[in-house]
């Protein structure tokens, strides 16, 4: 079921993840059968508890400035290009595919915020997306505890942060800076992909390696035709290219790569 709707693969060997997460959302519903529970997500009234599995069964590993060199590229160059491509009235869009509690996509704007401040009165917006709802909230709130934000540089963290206040009084919270350029919505990479405009780039990182071979095939080609030519592709340290887009792609850096035109 979560193959079909996420396209997430669980072979027998996560048995004890699953248990251990559905558990939970059997304990939040009264039910004391796996059975009942399975009967009642492919109901029509279970229909939103869907959504709740999905939500229970997705890995949400993610801290600021993750896989450092990654943020270095954007510093030296996707920095300058988005200077660039929006000295005239053009737009730069970066797409975080799969942004967990939004780390990724506030990293990024903060390493092109600090490399060329101008980019602050220009057309520069980060989109993450996620198959969590949870985690789209808690991206969007943009707030954060002290030691998830122990990464951040103390540079950094005093220039694009500010103290919390009310119920967040005790966590960082990220600056009117950061959050003009960052959007999030939740969304399933398996589904339709509402958005008319094409990528300059893409950060897709630690995200496939849940997807089997087939579904990742599907999805590195969807990235390739959702960027601009010569758009850059991000992935995780793990994961490699492939299918008939390893074609599309060729490679920049250590798990960087450029569309081709």
């Amino acid at each position: 079921m979560i193959y079909d709707d996420a396209g997430i693969f669980l072979p027998d060997t996560k048995s004890n993840l699953v248990y251990s997460r559905l558990a939970r959302r059997l304990r939040a519903l009264g039910m004391s059968s796996f059975r009942d529970y399975v009967v009642h997500v492919q109901s029509r009234s279970g229909r939103d508890e869907r959504h709740h599995l999905i939500n229970a069964l997705t890995t949400n590993l993610t801290h600021f400035f993750r896989e450092p060199h990654h943020y270095e590229i954007a510093r030296r160059e996707l920095a300058k290009e988005a200077l660039e491509r929006t000295a005239n009235g053009g737009r730069y869009r970066v797409w975080s595919a799969g942004c967990s509690t939004g780390e990724e996509a506030y990293s990024l704007a903060i390493t092109l915020l600090d490399a060329e401040p101008e980019l602050l009165n220009r057309d520069v917006q980060i989109l993450g997306t996620d198959i969590d709802s949870n985690v789209v909230e808690t991206a969007t709130k943009g707030a954060y505890t002290r030691d998830v934000v122990a990464p951040v540089e103390p540079r950094l963290l005093q220039r694009y942060f500010e103290a919390g206040w009310g119920p967040s009084c005790e966590k960082m919270v990220i600056g009117d800076d950061v959050r003009r350029m960052v959007t999030f919505k939740t969304l399933n990479l398996m589904q339709h992909w509402p958005m008319a405009t094409k990528f300059d780039a893409i950060f897709c990182r630690n995200v496939v390696i849940y997807f089997d071979e087939a579904t990742k095939s599907v999805l590195w080609e969807r990235f390739a035709q959702q960027m601009k030519p010569e758009g850059w592709l991000f992935i995780g340290h793990s994961e490699r290219i492939s299918g008939a887009a390893r074609q599309r792609f060729t490679s920049a850096g250590l798990t960087t790569y450029r569309v081709q035109r």
